[in-house]
Parts: structure tokens; sequence; C-alpha cells
């Protein structure tokens, strides 16, 4: 008999939920219920949570559609997240009863976005390993420019004279606590003029965020002479300081506005983070990359990590058995 049972998260489930959320050594505020729930309409939750008796023991935010389970599509990363005290041969087990859950269930199929591992409280790869074995498929890789700030980075010599640029033309570099400038007259218009798309948070699904993890969602703008030429929208969690939006004015980038913004960003405000994520620079589920963004990110002294999507067959979890010797 499997020692571990699994159910679907129901609200009655919000605080132990949250609860263990927190002390998860590869998760983030991004998988409390809060947060997830933001866009709740847009998306069937089937999120999965896993027992070992009457003790919660892992937990994987997910969405259900077309048959198949996303760990959560609304997300930017996610996976089963479970505490530091668990070993690789029970996260084995927990996976497999997931799976077992997802078939018993009539979902043929899991698809993973792994969280980056630089998003780890501490190292947590057992997933990778895991997938490996079941031979899941990979179906994506992002790349995530990412600066370790506990190591020395170098400046390229552009980016040196952007930041000349932006002092020498007065910029003001401003945290604020409303959206509304940055949305309206940045990100919108420049998103629907290069790509023909909106934010993925529309302005009151960000105000609303910033309202419930005010610590963890943060707005800087820059100013010229009072008036708003870029900026940059911060998710940060313990570890990482993450640029979820970046925008300027098309016609104010020769002032330096981005290139001083981001270099006060790295080298004051988020200083004794151990990561910067500049995120990704990638289309086309990431068969194409930016070119011109990639290289911005990475003249900053940022490298480059992969964050990875797969597919999994949930009638696969017999694999699982013969593992263990």
């Amino acid at each position: 008999m499997n020692k571990y049972t699994v159910k679907k998260y129901t609200e009655n489930d919000y605080k132990i939920w949250n609860d263990f959320i927190v002390q998860a050594k590869n998760a983030t505020f991004l998988f409390h219920r809060d947060f997830m729930e933001y866009h709740k309409d847009r998306f069937e939750d089937y999120s999965l949570m896993v027992f070992e008796g009457e003790k919660l023991v892992a937990v994987l935010p997910a969405n259900k559609s077309e048959g198949i389970l996303y760990s959560h599509q609304g997300l930017t990363y996610g996976g089963v997240a479970y505490g530091d005290k668990i070993k690789l041969a029970l996260v084995i087990q927990i996976f497999k009863v997931v799976l077992q859950f997802l078939n018993d269930n009539n979902i043929q199929k899991l698809q993973l976005k792994l969280i980056p591992s630089i998003y780890h409280q501490k190292p947590a790869e057992e997933l990778n390993y895991i997938l490996f074995l079941l031979k899941a498929q990979l179906v994506r890789r992002d790349t995530l420019a990412v600066i370790d700030l506990s190591e020395s980075y170098t400046l390229s010599k552009i980016r040196k004279r952007g930041i000349r640029s932006g002092i020498n033309n007065g910029l003001v570099i401003k945290e604020v606590d409303d959206f509304n400038d940055f949305w309206n007259e940045i990100l919108i218009p420049n998103l629907l003029l290069k790509h023909q798309a909106k934010p993925v948070h529309t302005l009151e699904e960000i105000t609303r965020l910033k309202a419930l993890f005010p610590q963890k969602i943060r707005q800087f703008n820059v100013y010229e002479n009072g008036s708003i030429v870029a900026g940059t929208t911060i998710f940060e969690s313990s570890k990482v300081a993450h640029s979820q939006y970046i925008s300027g004015r098309e016609d104010k980038n020769e002032l330096g506005g981005l290139d001083l913004l981001f270099y006060k960003l790295i080298s004051e405000v988020f200083k004794n983070k151990r990561f910067f994520d500049f995120g990704i620079s990638n289309e086309n589920q990431g068969r194409n990359l930016n070119d011109g963004l990639s290289y911005w990110k990475e003249s900053f002294g940022a490298n480059i990590i992969v964050q990875d999507f797969y597919e999994v067959q949930a009638s696969n979890y017999d694999v699982l058995d013969t593992v263990l010797l």
C-alpha cells in the first residue's frame, strides 16, 4: 500500500498550502494562492497536494486544459515543490503517485515548466533526474540572462557609455507604488507596436498584486524633466531580483535611461541579492532568440542559464517502480 495520497486543492486548503510554500526549498511567492488566483477566471485550476498521512509533503501548482495538466500556465515557472528534508527516493515515489493520480483521472499528459535553479532555496533538481527516468520529452527551452552578484561581473564599453549618457542627461530614477505611468505611457504602447501584444498583467492586476505583495513587486521608473522615459517591474524573491517587464520610449533610447536604471538596480538596490535575472529573450516557444535584446542583457555581465519544459505521459508511472535498488 502506497504511503502517499494525492488530492486536488480546494479553497479550504488555502492556509495549509501557503504555510507549506513558505518552507519549501524550491518555491517562491508566485506559488502563494493569492498570486496564483489573480487570474483564476482564465484557468481551470487543478493544483495537487501530496500527503503522507495527515502531513503535506509536496504540492504541484497546476491547471488543466483540453485533457492535459500543466504546471500552472499563469506562472513563470512551476514544478513540484517540496521541503528540504525530503530525500531523492521519496521524491521519486511522490512523483509516481502524482502520475498515477492523473492516469486514474483520465489525464494523459503532464507538462512541467521547471523552476530555474537560481530560485531554489537549496539545491533541488530531483525532478530533472526523474524526468530523465521517465524519458520525458523536452518540448521547450528558454534562455535566461542572469548575473551572479556574488561574483565579479563586467559591463561592456557600450553599456558604460549609456550609463554616462543617463547621468549627463540628468535622468532621475524613482521607485514608485503606482504602475499607471509605466503601463499606459510605455509598456502597453511598446508591446502593441513591436509585438501586437499586451502585458501578461493588466494594470488592475499588477496593482492588485502589488497590494498583496508590497515587498515583492516593485516598480522603478526613469524620468527626464519629470516625464517618464523608461521603467522596469521587479519581482523580488529571497535570492533573486527578476525583471518581469523592461521597456523604454523608442524616441528616448539615446538618453541612456535603461542603461542607467539597470546599473543602479544591479550595483545598488539589489546588490545583496545572489542573482539578478533579466528574464528570457526568446520567442516562438524558445525556438527563436531576440538577438539584440539578449545582447543588451549579456552586456551588463549576465550569463545564460536555461529553463526547461517537459511533457511526460501519465501512464508511464510504473517505470518508477524499477528504479530503486
